[in-house]
C-alpha cells in the first residue's frame, strides 16, 4: 500500500507502507486507510518525531563507536536508509501545514 499525504500548505507526500506506518505511529496516530492530523495536533506530533530521530542517531552513533554495523544491508555495502531520511520530508510537511493552520489528511 502506499500512502499519500495532502494537505493544502505543501505538495502531497507519498511513503511507502512500512515507513508510513512507523512514522504514524510515532507521532500516535493509527495506522489505517484514512486519517488526518488536525494542526492543533501537530506541534506534539513534531516533538515526538524529532524526539524519535534523535533517539534513533543516538542509538546508531553508539552502535559506530562499538564497531557494530545496522545489520546485514550496512555489511554487504547497501546503504541503510535512516528514521532521519525517511522522517525528513513527513516534518516538513508537518511543520509547513501546523505554519498554515492546515489539515494534513490521507486516504481520502
Amino acid at each position: 500500500m502506499l500512502y499519500k499525504f495532502k494537505s493544502q500548505a505543501d505538495s502531497d507526500l507519498f511513503m511507502n507502507q512500512g515507513p508510513a506506518e512507523r512514522i504514524l505511529a510515532i507521532i500516535g496516530k493509527d495506522p489505517g486507510p484514512k486519517g488526518i492530523i488536525e494542526p492543533a495536533d501537530m506541534p506534539q506530533a513534531i516533538a515526538r518525531l524529532e524526539a524519535a530521530v534523535a533517539e534513533d542517531e543516538k542509538f546508531r552513533s553508539e552502535r559506530a563507536a562499538n564497531g557494530e554495523t545496522a545489520g546485514s544491508a550496512a555489511s554487504s555495502g547497501s546503504q541503510v536508509i535512516t528514521l532521519h531520511q525517511r522522517a525528513w520530508p513527513f516534518l516538513q510537511l508537518l511543520k509547513r501545514s501546523l505554519e498554515a493552520d492546515k489539515p494534513i489528511v490521507w486516504g481520502v
